[in-house]
Parts: C-alpha cells; sequence; structure tokens
C-alpha cells in the first residue's frame, strides 16, 4: 500500500493484519529478489494453505521440494508472529548455524522493509544471529548442540533441512519439553533417506502417531513450474538427486549404498513368504527344498547385548534366489540348532556363519553337532579353504571372518549383484534394512539406532558365491570336462574290436554312474 493512511484507516489495517497473516504479508511485506532487488511478497495458493496451517496446528512438518520459497514464507509468518504477539521467544535450528542465522538474517529484512506505520514493535536489540522487539518477542540462531533453547520456554522453534540435522533425535527430546506450554514447532526440509529424525516424524505424523501435522510439497506445487521445466531441471541430475530435490521421495533419497533405481527394482519383488515357522514364527520360507538343487546357507550372530538379531538367509545357488530367512534372538546353544536343522533341511548345504565375536561358540557347538559342511577360513588371507584341509592346518578357522579388510568387499559383492539384477529377494525385512544402509564418512553401515545383520549375511553369501564356490564350479567342471574327454576316446577304441562290447558297455556305464554322482553330489568332487 503505497498511500499514508489516516490514524483510523491505521488502526483498521492493523488490526485486520494482526487477525490475517496472510493480509498481512501479501500487502505490506518486501523480500529481495535476486534479479528484481526488493520486491512485493505476493503469495502462491500453496504459501497460502501454509501460513493457514501454521496458525491452526501447534505442529507442522513440512516435506518439500527445493526452491518452493518455503523458508521466505516461514520467515513472513515469524515476523507477523514476533510483530503482533508480545513476549514471543523464537528460535531457529538447521543444518549448520549459518543456514539457521540466514533464516533470521530474511526475518530481520523483511521487518525493515516494513512500513514505518505498521511497526507497532520497533529492533531495540540487534545482533548478527538474533534481535529483539520492544514488545519483548525475541528470534535467535542456535546450534544443534550444547544447550541452545533449552532452558527456557520456547513459543516457536523452526528446524530448517530437518532432515540433514545431524543428532537431531536427541536435540528434540531435549527442546520438546521447552514447548510444553503452547509453543509451536516449524519443521522443514527435503527429504534424506530414511531412519533419521524426519523421516520417522512425517511417516507418524501421516499415521496419527504423533503431534505433527505432515504437509507434502513436490516441485509441481508451483503453479509456474511444467513438465518443460522438470525436464531443463533434471537434464543433469541423477535418480537420486530428483528424488531428494524435486519429487519428495524418502525411499530413493538419500545416501544409500543401493542406488534408488536398484531400490525400486528391489521394491517391486516383495512378497510374503509362503511359510512362517519356527518357535518364534521367524523363519520365513518362499521356496521349499528341491532334491538335489544347490543350496547355501549364511549366518551372522548377534553381538550379545539385546540391539541386534541373529539372522540367516538360504539361498539356491543356481539362480541366487533367497528361498528362506531367519530373524531373531534366541540363546546361542538354541540358534545353533536352528541353523543345524535348517542346514540339514536344504540338503546338508554349505553352512557359512560369521565367527566375529561369539559366532565362534555356535561354529564349535556345530561341529559338536558333527555338521557334514561347515565354511573354513585362513586367518591371514581369509580365503576359503576346505574342511578337510582346515583339520591339518593350524592357520584355519571355522566360519568367515568380517574385518576392516573383508567387509568393504562383500559389501561391494553385493551392491554388484543387486545392480546388475543377478539376486533376487523377497523379504520386506531385509529391504527394509537396506533402505537405512548408508554410506557414512565413506564407510558403508546402518544408519544410527538400526541394523544391518540381513544386509551383512546376504553380502557374505554373495561373496561366498562368487569366490569359493565359483572356484569350486571350475574344478568340477574341469573334472567333468575330463572324464568325459577318457569316456569318449576309450569308447571310439573299444568298438572297433569284435568281442569287446561288454567290455565296453561295462566301462561306459561305470562312467555314467559316476556321472550321476558327481551331479547329484558335487560336493564329493571338491578338488
Amino acid at each position: 500500500m503505497t498511500f499514508k493512511p489516516s490514524k483510523q484507516e491505521v488502526v483498521k489495517e492493523i488490526v485486520k493484519c494482526g487477525k490475517e497473516p496472510q493480509f498481512f504479508i501479501d500487502n505490506y511485506c518486501r523480500i529481495s529478489h535476486p534479479l528484481r532487488g526488493l520486491i512485493p511478497f505476493k503469495t502462491f495458493d500453496y504459501q497460502k494453505d501454509l501460513l493457514k496451517d501454521f496458525n491452526d496446528y501447534r505442529f507442522n512438518i513440512i516435506l518439500k521440494a527445493r526452491q518452493l520459497g518455503i523458508s521466505t514464507i516461514s520467515a513472513g509468518y515469524i515476523v507477523w508472529f514476533m510483530l503482533f504477539h508480545r513476549d514471543k521467544n523464537i528460535l531457529v535450528v538447521a543444518t549448520k548455524f549459518q543456514t539457521a542465522a540466514n533464516l533470521v538474517k530474511k526475518v530481520k529484512a523483511i521487518m525493515k522493509h516494513l512500513p514505518d506505520w505498521i511497526k507497532i514493535a520497533k529492533i531495540i536489540t540487534d545482533n548478527k544471529t538474533s534481535f529483539e522487539l520492544s514488545n519483548g518477542s525475541q528470534i535467535k540462531a542456535g546450534t544443534t548442540s550444547g544447550d541452545a533453547g533449552r532452558s527456557e520456554a520456547l513459543s516457536l522453534l523452526v528446524i530448517d533441512e530437518a532432515a540433514h540435522v545431524d543428532g537431531l533425535t536427541e536435540l528434540w527430546t531435549g527442546l520438546y519439553p521447552t514447548l510444553s506450554t503452547g509453543g509451536r514447532c516449524i519443521a522443514l526440509s527435503t527429504p534424506n533417506g530414511v531412519g533419521n529424525w524426519f523421516h520417522k516424524t512425517y511417516v507418524d505424523a501421516e499415521t496419527g502417531e504423533n503431534d505433527f501435522h505432515p504437509i507434502n510439497l513436490p516441485w509441481d506445487v508451483h503453479p509456474e513450474r511444467d513438465q518443460t521445466w522438470f525436464v531443463k531441471e533434471t537434464k543433469n541430475m541423477s535418480r537420486r538427486q530428483i528424488a531428494q530435490e524435486l519429487e519428495c521421495n524418502f525411499n530413493t533419497s538419500g545416501d544409500t549404498v543401493v542406488h534408488p533405481d536398484d531400490m525400486q527394482w528391489l521394491f517391486e519383488n516383495l512378497k510374503d513368504p509362503v511359510y512362517r515357522t519356527g518357535y518364534d514364527r521367524n523363519f520365513w520360507i518362499w521356496e521349499k527344498y528341491i532334491e538335489g538343487g544347490p543350496y547355501l546357507l549364511v549366518a551372522d550372530v548377534a553381538r550379545g547385548d539385546g540391539t541386534d538379531y541373529s539372522v540367516f538367509h538360504v539361498i539356491r545357488l543356481d539362480n541366487m534366489t533367497v528361498v528362506a530367512e531367519y530373524q531373531g534372538k534366541p540363546n546361542l546353544d538354541f540358534y545353533a540348532n536352528i541353523l543345524y536343522d535348517a542346514g540339514k533341511e536344504y540338503g546338508n548345504c554349505l553352512l557359512v556363519v560369521e565367527n566375529n565375536g561369539i559366532g565362534i561358540s555356535i561354529l564349535e557347538k556345530l561341529i559338536t553337532l558333527n555338521y557334514p559342511k561347515l565354511y573354513y577360513s585362513m586367518k591371514s588371507t581369509h580365503e576359503y579353504v576346505e574342511a578337510y584341509i582346515a583339520e591339518n592346518n593350524d592357520r584355519s578357522i571355522p566360519g568367515f571372518t568380517t574385518s576392516t579388510k573383508t567387509r568393504p568387499l562383500i559389501v561391494a559383492k553385493l551392491e554388484e549383484y543387486i545392480r546388475n539384477k543377478l539376486i533376487t529377494l523377497h523379504s520386506n525385512r531385509l529391504f527394509h534394512e537396506m533402505k537405512t544402509f548408508i554410506w557414512h564418512n565413506g564407510k558403508p553401515q546402518a544408519m544410527r539406532s538400526y541394523n544391518d545383520d540381513l544386509v551383512m549375511s546376504l553380502a557374505i553369501a554373495c561373496w561366498v558365491r562368487d569366490t569359493a564356490l565359483s572356484e569350486n564350479q571350475k574344478d568340477i567342471e574341469y573334472k567333468r570336462a575330463m572324464l568325459n574327454s577318457v569316456v569318449k576316446t576309450t569308447t571310439t577304441m573299444n568298438t572297433q574290436i569284435k568281442g569287446q562290447e561288454g567290455y565296453t558297455q561295462t566301462f561306459n556305464q561305470k562312467h555314467e554312474d559316476e556321472f550321476k554322482k558327481m551331479k547329484d553330489f558335487f560336493w564329493i568332487y571338491k578338488g
């Protein structure tokens, strides 16, 4: 409004602005445009809806695409909140202190560019990262660590880029009591994978399990954006970047070890198990044992502190399908018996147990039970070694050792199998672990407070399949080819001599039996 209002008009406008934040922002707030300079703040429909939500709900959580002006409309709301309400205490936190300080700076800039007659409260204290009005309302940027805001009652807490704030779970635990006297909260962010505070809080809000009001704002809520804009904008963006920056997609955003496209492919193959069995019904089976089929069982043993699980996978080796899976918390002796029974059920298949920590106790129990096919490896090289060789080699050890050397190798092998679609899995439990299995400081690991037991078990399986068993298969094929050449040569020679038919038949039958044994019991011919 460019005219100079009368006293009556001033009172009327101030009263209306105090009641309607949208009216106040659209008519009297100005913002800095990178090209056009200082311009009037004209809200879009989705921003108008946000202002209404800010008023109607104490807690709002906003899942947003980038460059929608959500921080700016939040800044406009804060100006209105401070100017027309006395003694309001506002704290802004973000992934970086400077990000929080920038939002405070944006609030201050809008406040300073208001018409003088509407400034019913003046800035009396002005610092770089905080300021205070004459009506007692104040705002400051805070850190995500330390005691910022924890010793004072907050009227409004703003968490900018919430999905990217480290330690936000602990921060929220500390700050939530400061909102107990009627304080409000606005948490806004682009997605950053799953498992963090922002993701869990948003998902719970959607199902009504907390006090937050969920708001989803993908790229196309902006009236000036269409498909042409999207194609141009995403031309040089990865699938993960598109999901994170524009589509508001938790599952395909974030720095997961498995690529978002591959996560989608895995998701499409998920299905419920055919059987849920075992004492705790946690032994899931998608496919029963097929006579003569090649199988591999790989197990990971819980640390014993009650925070993780003992797990195993049964893999059908000819098509690399996970046919069975277990996840539970049995005691050590019971778990050894479960492994023994599962291995026997799937044809006495090769049983690989991670030997870290108390895993060695499980292996000792399995040795006592005389399980017929346990995996052995060399202590220094972690190379697979046959059981009969291991018995006479003091450098060998039962099981597979996960170390700083082997962990990146097995994870890389798992990623390779999934990327090339060489493995089929159906488990929701396993899929959810993969969603929280991320790169952290260059290392593959589960997000804080999440587990990766199933992921690591499958990673070991892929590694064993592609190293020990592939070399073993090559040896089998070599022996098969050698025997075949012997049979072919001898048959050709002997069938030319009269009176030798009986001998030739006996010879052929002998090797046919040999071939049948090799096919049905190929572990006999392991070299």
